[in-house]
């Protein structure tokens, strides 16, 4: 299918060749119809990704904070690096589309094939939207009038926040699409609407929709103009819908408002608010967020779980549905302001009608109703050097962030065929194709595992899935890589461990490793080099200053992350095995206390090993970002090892050394990939023994119960062989 995609990077947009998704449980597939582009947040996001890097960077002054601390800590040359493996992610761009249902996905029962449907879609032939991101289009409204659905309930949650009541008068900010919609909704609740632009021609629209006028062009003066129009008391409230780099709106808001009136922010502008403004009339201030109740809330958007009607009475969904009955009832003209439409094809055209001509307006995109609908895309033309066509393909699943900037770097460099990346989002599985060299792209994993041509798999998805895509694969005969964890559940984990006891012995047992990179770092080289040989037991010390990350993020959800001890902290346990060369008998934990937004992820960690060694993992994200991240310390025989961020080990009482640094971190990622790969081209075994990574994982599984029950956990050891 075709998809537009915005390169963060040289700002081409780009109608890109994509796999089509397939819906997940509670989604809907749509044939994409009609879609609108959003003049104002689209025009932004095309001009930031135009800009050179120095204007990119004085947009977003935090960001450059957060790349200045990532130097301090990773080092020059690998935070470039991050930086541009980002902005070479391309966006899809578009969020007002309307359509048909073709499939639904699991546990979608309100909606079925056939059904016309406006949704958050982006500008693709076909998109997959959750069940709570669409709303039914009623009889009589057109795919035309029904693309605006999203950016009218924008307006519709301004104006809710505003308050409006029969016969108050609201001054409005700006006449673009925000603007101009939420000037019919402020009409149809019966108010009197002040108009104000610079733009002639806008509010002539304006006064057809029995606003009044304000021409800012003209050198009417808003303040004035409020207070000739009210008598003298002010407006009731106001709405910026503007975008402006300034705060001059905000003071002419609060000046034009009465006494305790109501200024609501729906589009963009600069808040350096003046307190004498507000503190003289008593004036709210509120900026709204989106379309409504469950924006942002992955409960409410992914997981489909509505807010009481009761309770919340306008949520997303009703604020679709409300605007599109307004549309049916002629309270709400769209088709007012469709200036141009075009085909997807030519969106290059469209956007340089909202960039460069100022009579665009309501722009559309439109959809070729026969669209071929295909879940892979090949690329036919790709032969790498030095890759045997014969040899038995590497497949991933899984194209996110720690895919494109760690794994698949790597694994593009080691020599494999590259078949098919899988991915949910079509474009990030297109995406990596092109740019790592797979010769094919798709949205449904299944594919890849039916595929003969694929032997290998890399599982780089979400925690949640790992167990699971582990089992398919496994059962389908291919050799295995997974990030860590291997699994979040004990359950899960002992469903793994049952598989391959069933197939200890088969003369051609897949391979199964966990990505458990730090033990193949060179810098671990070097300390286990040096501590070969020893006779008695270490006492080691894993500091981890992991940062912050908000309790809302998918990580610390125990469900779909695991948690970040489950999560991460699976790799320090794993580490501390290694160096010991022994098993985790028993494990201890403790969280802080109450007072913290999370305490999970500031967890201290005892181990006890199976050859008299001791080990803590102390695991805090409540630390400096420029504080080196990962810090661990060996004591024994008289000696001591500190390594700092796998950039520098230093030792102390060992002959002949004292410091092994390398340029850049080296935390083994590149050494576990050719490790894992030349086992399975070998037949060798693989490069950690299933008792390791199970007793790693359930070490982890188990640290977190132990900080749940205060107790000391026991771990037992798998009863079955592996050779």
């Amino acid at each position: 299918m075709k998809q537009l995609l915005q390169h963060l990077r040289t700002g081409e947009i780009e109608v890109a060749e994509v796999p089509s998704p397939i819906p997940g449980p509670g989604e809907v597939l749509i044939r994409n119809r009609c879609s609108l582009i959003s003049a104002g947040t689209e025009r932004m996001l095309v001009e930031f990704s135009q800009a050179n890097l120095v204007s990119k960077a004085r947009r977003q002054p935090e960001k450059v904070r957060q790349v200045l601390d990532k130097m301090k800590t990773d080092g020059v040359v690998p935070t470039l690096e991050a930086v541009f493996r980002k902005l070479d992610q391309p966006l899809p761009l578009g969020y007002c589309s309307a359509g048909e249902i073709l499939e639904v996905g699991a546990n979608v029962h309100d909606f079925k094939p056939g059904d016309r449907v406006a949704s958050n879609g982006s500008h693709a032939e076909f998109v997959c939207v959750p069940r709570n991101l669409c709303a039914r289009i009623p009889l009589g409204v057109s795919y035309e009038d029904a693309s605006f659905t999203v950016l009218a309930s924008i307006a519709l949650q301004g104006v809710r926040l505003a308050q409006p009541t029969l016969g108050e008068t609201f001054m409005v900010f700006g006449m673009g699409l925000l603007g101009l919609l939420s000037t019919q909704i402020l009409t149809a609740h019966g108010c009197r609407v002040l108009a104000v632009d610079l733009r002639p021609d806008r509010l002539e629209l304006a006064r057809a929709f029995k606003a009044v006028p304000i021409d800012i062009s003209a050198g009417i003066d808003p303040i004035q103009a409020a207070a000739d129009l009210t008598e003298g008391r002010g407006v009731d409230g106001v709405l910026i819908t503007a975008s402006a780099r300034d705060d001059q709106i905000v003071h002419q808001s609060a000046r034009a408002c009465r006494k305790r009136g109501r200024i609501v922010l729906v589009g963009v502008v600069d808040l350096n608010l003046r307190r004498s403004d507000f503190y003289e009339k008593e004036l709210s201030f509120q900026v709204s967020c989106s379309y409504g109740p469950g924006r942002y809330d992955p409960a409410y958007e992914q997981g489909g779980h509505d807010y009481p009607f009761g309770f919340v009475r306008w949520t997303e969904a009703r604020n679709f549905h409300a605007v599109l009955e307004a549309m049916a009832a002629g309270r709400i003209v769209p088709g007012r302001l469709i200036t141009d439409a075009f085909p997807l094809h030519e969106a290059g055209r469209a956007y340089r009608k909202i960039s460069e001509d100022s009579s665009g307006l309501g722009v559309l995109l439109t959809y070729d109703a026969g669209a071929e609908y295909s879940n892979r895309v090949s690329f036919p033309g790709i032969s790498l050097p030095g890759k045997s066509t014969n040899a038995e393909g590497v497949g991933v699943i899984g194209a996110g962030n720690f895919a494109f900037s760690i794994l698949l770097p790597h694994l593009a460099k080691s020599g494999a065929v590259l078949q098919t990346v899988a991915d949910f989002n079509p474009s990030a599985a297109r995406q990596a194709a092109n740019k790592f060299g797979f010769r094919n792209a798709c949205t449904d994993y299944r594919d890849l595992l039916s595929d003969s041509g694929v032997g290998t798999v890399f599982i780089l998805s979400g925690h949640s899935s790992h167990a699971r895509l582990v089992l398919e694969s496994l059962e389908a005969g291919k050799n295995v890589f997974v990030e860590k964890p291997l699994a979040i559940s004990r359950g899960d984990l002992d469903r793994i461990a049952e598989l391959i006891a069933r197939r200890t012995g088969a003369r051609e047992r897949p391979l199964l490793m966990v990505g458990f990179n730090r033990r193949f770092s060179p810098h671990i080289t070097v300390m286990t080099d040096l501590l070969r040989g020893r006779t008695g037991p270490l006492c080691l010390n894993m500091t981890v200053n992991a940062g912050y990350i908000p309790r809302g993020h998918w990580t610390q959800d125990p469900i779909l992350g695991g948690g970040r001890i489950i999560g991460e902290g699976c790799h320090f346990i794993d580490l501390l095995a290694f160096l010991t060369g022994s098993r985790v008998e028993a494990v201890s934990s403790f969280r802080v206390g109450p007072g913290t937004e999370c305490s999970d992820d500031k967890t201290s960690i005892l181990l006890k090993f199976s050859d008299g060694s001791i080990g803590t993992v102390n695991y805090f994200a409540n630390g400096a970002r420029s504080y080196p991240k990962e810090t661990l310390e060996v004591f024994g025989e008289g000696r001591i090892l500190r390594m700092e961020n796998f950039r520098i080990t230093r030792g102390w009482g060992f002959r002949g050394f004292s410091r092994f640094r390398t340029r850049r971190q080296e935390k083994g990622h590149r050494e576990e990939i050719s490790a894992f790969l030349n086992a399975a081209a070998s037949g060798q075994s693989e490069p950690i023994s299933f008792p390791e990574l199970y007793n790693s994982s359930l070490a982890a599984i188990m640290a977190v119960e132990a900080a749940d029950t205060e107790a000391v956990k026991s771990l037992e050891v798998p009863g079955f062989k592996t050779d």
